[in-house]
């Protein structure tokens, strides 16, 4: 079963998400990731995937111990479920300012084990001020962030194992590329 997990956009999403974040351009609109001056590798267009549901976690950081990482595997797409999309509409200011958040020691976890992408349903895998250097840590490591996935609990409906077809637009020189992800689960 193909499902797609790249976020709908609609003109009032738009309109919404340019009111409240000013990135919330072309590069940076519905499920996109932030390039960090990177160039996205066409293998990683096909990667072994695997999603966690860390919806329960909702008054702290998601840390280490809230997943098995035992299972990541490098060069894994591994996608973070916490619910907030569904919570939140997108370009709305609770969901760009509110949002969940993997803890620094996950990430470098993530990170130091090759993984080829991190996927979430919300904004970033930080926020604020600490957005940007997380994403950044992550792309010099060749790590790339995927933010505003969507649809994710229909693939944790079936399994929480996929595999992740990634197709960014082939857009020069600017920040942030958006994307259609669709995850194969058999």
């Amino acid at each position: 079963m193909i499902i797609d997990i790249t976020l709908p956009i609609t003109p009032k999403m738009v309109t919404d998400a340019q009111g409240n974040e000013k990135k919330a351009l072309t590069g940076h609109l519905g499920t996109h990731f932030d390039v960090m001056n990177k160039v996205f590798p066409l293998e990683y267009a096909f990667r072994k995937g695997i999603v966690f549901d860390v919806s329960r976690i909702t008054d702290r950081e998601i840390a280490s111990e809230d997943i098995d990482i035992t299972k990541v595997q490098e060069d894994m797409f591994v996608a973070f479920y916490t619910g907030h999309i569904r919570q939140n509409a997108y370009g709305t200011p609770e969901y760009f300012r509110q949002h969940p958040q993997l803890s620094p020691s996950l990430i470098e976890e993530l990170v130091f084990k090759n993984i080829s992408m991190i996927g979430i349903d919300a904004p970033g895998i930080r926020r604020g001020k600490e957005h940007t250097p997380a994403d950044q840590f992550c792309a010099d490591h060749g790590v790339f962030v995927i933010e505003n996935l969507y649809n994710l609990q229909s693939v944790l409906s079936l399994s929480e194992t996929f595999t992740a077809y990634t197709f960014p637009m082939n857009f020069l020189n600017q920040s942030g590329l958006p994307c259609r992800i669709l995850a194969e689960v058999l």
